[in-house]
């Protein structure tokens, strides 16, 4: 952290002369005062929820049961952290340096979903209790970055700029893009798989559900692989598929920036703003017939065409939500929406109040920016880098200083700006950037 030197002595002194005359000799003593002054690069990161996993990212946080209100992670301070994914029970940490390791990851490692980790007092019985390095079979590691990590249930997706993608931990259901081998263990496993470009393209963005993965090519196309039980591949069966295909549906030849998934329902956001999902749909998730439970085909959700342009878009468990480029954030689905402790399914998007988000007559200019989710609790950051969550609040995932459920949208008191925020099943990780 940069710090600037401001010395008060000359106006003290010319004060000092006009009332109090001393000698000049001691005005020199007078104190100088340091002010910490932030640059626009430095990042600090903030986890609540679970503790006792190592998830957080604070050992001394894991002989806690749960930590129901944000903690700064000194991990961070010592590191450029440039992003963060939380899976079920762990969490990955991307930083920005010219040295070999540009992952880090913390919680549950059962199944080698964020590296081989000999047993060791930060990690016994499966579990990282600190952030360790995650060594992966970089080529160039000084001038590699990591520009994206998504993480699902028990494994981890790596992209980086120049050199691919790499997956590592459980290949069960050929979440990790590569072969299934029957049996496999996973435990002390140290394969990490390379991807380098899909369709011939370089990837620009991946995401993880709970068994699958998702994959976007700068021309905009989206690939998926892994457990397709309940069409989340998108590929026009139900069936496990190893090898990373190409979506079919209604985004062929459309320009996809992003996808977002949880567990087994998805969602795409098109350059345009518009909204397309396949998957799980058993909760009215992607607005189909009543008698459709699985799409496994990418279809454009018809519901979310009277909302505007979609500038952001987050599915859980059993919800999906969104925001247009108003800062107007809609939900649907089954759950805890945000929208009061007696509505808790919708078929169609309904409207969060921005009143909810801090809209209001003394700062009209307030809106929704971001959306985020995990299985049972979802999360908004508006333009003035504001943090809102609301949904079931397990072992204090929601940040808010308890653990009881939140059926409306309730600030979080983070002390830095947030940028994003990834959340897990039990467990909330936020980046940020500092005030001063």
């Amino acid at each position: 952290m940069k710090t600037v030197s401001r010395s008060f002595s000359t106006t003290v002194s010319h004060f000092v002369k006009r009332k109090y005359p001393v000698n000049p000799e001691d005005a020199k003593q007078l104190p100088t005062f340091q002010y910490p002054i932030s640059s626009s690069s430095d990042r600090r990161v903030y986890s609540w929820g679970l503790a006792e996993h190592g998830a957080l990212g604070n050992r001394e946080k894991s002989r806690n049961r749960f930590v129901q209100r944000p903690s700064r992670l000194q991990f961070a301070e010592k590191h450029k952290v440039v992003d963060v994914a939380c899976g079920y029970g762990f969490t990955a940490f991307a930083v920005n340096n010219k040295e070999k390791y540009k992952v880090f990851g913390c919680g549950i490692n059962t199944d080698s979903q964020i590296g081989y980790h000999a047993p060791h007092r930060d990690h016994p019985l499966g579990l990282v209790l600190a952030p360790a390095p995650v060594e992966l079979p970089l080529s160039h590691p000084e001038s590699t970055k990591v520009k994206q990590l998504a993480a699902g249930r028990a494994h981890l997706v790596v992209l980086t700029d120049q050199e691919g993608v790499f997956t590592l931990g459980n290949n069960a259901y050929g979440q990790c893009g590569r072969r299934i081998v029957v049996d496999e263990q996973y435990s002390g496993s140290q394969i990490i798989h390379h991807i380098p470009h899909l369709g011939g393209n370089k990837v620009k963005t991946v995401q993880c559900g709970q068994d699958h993965s998702m994959f976007i090519t700068e021309k905009g196309e989206v690939f998926a692989c892994g457990w397709g039980a309940d069409g989340q591949t998108g590929l026009g069966h139900f069936k496990t598929e190893w090898q990373p295909s190409r979506v079919i549906g209604d985004v062929q030849g459309v320009n996809i920036v992003k996808v977002a998934s949880t567990a087994d329902c998805n969602l795409a956001l098109s350059d345009e703003g518009d909204v397309f999902g396949w998957g799980n749909t058993e909760y009215g998730q992607l607005g189909c017939d009543e008698d459709v439970q699985q799409q496994n085909t990418a279809r454009f959700v018809e519901s979310c065409r009277p909302l505007g342009k979609i500038v952001d878009v987050a599915a859980g468990g059993s919800f999906c939500l969104v925001v247009n480029d108003a800062g107007d954030v809609f939900v649907w689905g089954y759950g805890i929406l945000g929208k009061g402790p007696n509505v808790d399914q919708s078929n169609k998007p309904t409207h969060i109040p921005s009143t909810l988000f801090g809209r209001n007559e003394f700062e009209p200019d307030t809106k929704v920016v971001s959306v985020s989710a995990g299985l049972s609790h979802l999360s908004a950051v508006t333009n003035h880098g504001t943090l809102y969550t609301w949904g079931r609040n397990r072992d204090g995932c929601l940040g808010l200083g308890h653990t009881k459920d939140q059926f409306f949208p309730l600030k979080v008191a983070v002390g830095a700006r947030v940028l994003k925020v990834s959340c897990g099943v039990d467990h909330t990780v936020a980046l940020c950037q500092p005030f001063v």
